[in-house]
């Protein structure tokens, strides 16, 4: 019975990626429109079995499609625009969009050791973990490589960790190369960078954001940590196998994945960084800019080996926060966001300042993601495929 399942699934989606798939073209196609777009999503909403999904359009900037289908829970509650579903590690890259202010303003810079903000060595703090926020930088001792760790290693995933200290054999945070030599996916680098903007530089990460990017473009269900308010029109879960799982609250503000968002609030900050609101040109022009090469195969598991440099894909490299490729459209970037419940996706095209951001409670849903895209904005070269639209 699993093999059958498996098989018809697998049918439903050749048929669906049959009737999306564009050819390629150096060309930007016309937007689909709006009941061209609702039948796409339904019939991979029917391919997926997938309960819910969310989706915006941005053209040149502006948001023109914004729309939630299906179930936000069990009860089959509408999913809405304004429900709060887990923005997962789009986390990311809006956390490298407020460095990138602090950049802008001299708090911080991009190549400066972080020791030189920290005021007293890294592995001299020994507090224990307050809700799995930190990993014990203590476990870094009589490791002298955490001095050569910059913010840019940090926002590219080439500090050198794991994802998460947690995930080692021993439970402890290490080096497994030095940093900057190679890109490897770490949630932790980004929580690093985090601290030492708290310790090092004494902000509130949380208010911070909510200050330069929440409030700045309305989004006035988004949020780094739970907000009571958000309970009546929230979002629960599906996993693969269909079961439904209550949504996190949230009461710790991590840089690496702790936002509540709307599609109607990210669909206005992607627009809005589309446009290079709230960034210097230099800034902007950063975090999408190729600034390290991809060496592997796929994006995970991370700390894998590295391909022989003839067989690595010189379209693909780590920007700030984002991936940066090169497609038939030119240059673009995308950012995922994954749990065992959610299924999210950033894919722009910079010179068309256009985007599709795909929101779901359904981590089913991310198997049609690539065709959607490319039903939406014709071929961009999104790399789904190394991504695996993972964290």
């Amino acid at each position: 019975m699993k093999l059958l399942s498996a098989a018809c699934a697998l049918t439903a989606l050749l048929a669906l990626s049959a009737c999306a798939t564009r050819v390629p073209s150096p060309t930007a196609p016309p937007v689909p429109n709006a009941a061209a777009i609702d039948a796409q999503v339904a019939r991979a909403m029917a391919a997926t079995g997938a309960k819910g999904l969310a989706l915006a359009v941005i053209e040149d900037g502006q948001p023109v499609h914004v729309k939630s289908y299906g179930a936000r829970n069990a009860a089959n509650d509408p999913l809405q625009t304004d429900t709060v579903m887990y923005g997962a590690s789009l986390t990311k890259a809006v956390f490298a969009y407020t460095v990138m202010q602090l950049v802008d303003e001299g708090v911080l810079a991009l190549d400066v050791p972080i020791e030189r903000y920290l005021p007293k060595p890294l592995p001299a703090y020994t507090e224990p973990q307050v809700e799995d926020l930190y990993a014990r930088w203590s476990d870094l001792a009589g490791d002298e490589r955490w001095r050569k760790l910059t913010a840019r290693h940090l926002l590219t995933h080439s500090p050198g960790f794991a994802n998460f200290g947690f995930l080692e054999p021993d439970g402890k945070l290490r080096f497994h190369f030095e940093p900057g030599a190679r890109y490897a996916y770490s949630g932790d680098g980004f929580i690093l960078l985090q601290f030492v903007l708290e310790r090092g530089r004494g902000l509130d990460l949380g208010r911070e954001m909510q200050r330069r990017v929440f409030d700045r473009f309305g989004m006035r269900n988004t949020s780094m940590i739970w907000r009571p308010d958000f309970r009546p029109n929230l979002a629960d879960g599906w996993d693969l196998q269909g079961k439904v799982e209550p949504h996190d609250e949230r009461s710790t503000v991590r840089a690496a994945g702790s936002m509540d968002t709307t599609i109607e609030d990210f669909a206005k900050f992607a627009a809005a960084f589309a446009r290079g609101e709230g960034l210097s040109a230099a800034s902007r022009a950063a975090i999408t800019r190729p600034q390290l090469a991809i060496t592997t195969a796929t994006q995970f598991p991370t700390l894998q080996a590295e391909l022989p440099a003839a067989e690595r894909r010189p379209d693909l490299a780590a920007g700030l926060g984002v991936i940066a490729f090169t497609g038939p459209q030119g240059p673009g970037f995308e950012k995922g966001g994954h749990n065992d419940t959610t299924g999210n996706s950033w894919v722009c095209v910079e010179r068309r300042r256009s985007c599709v951001v795909l929101l779901s409670n359904d981590v089913r849903a991310e198997a049609a993601f690539p065709d959607l895209v490319r039903f939406i904005l014709g071929e961009t070269g999104a790399p789904y495929d190394w991504s695996k639209n993972l964290p």
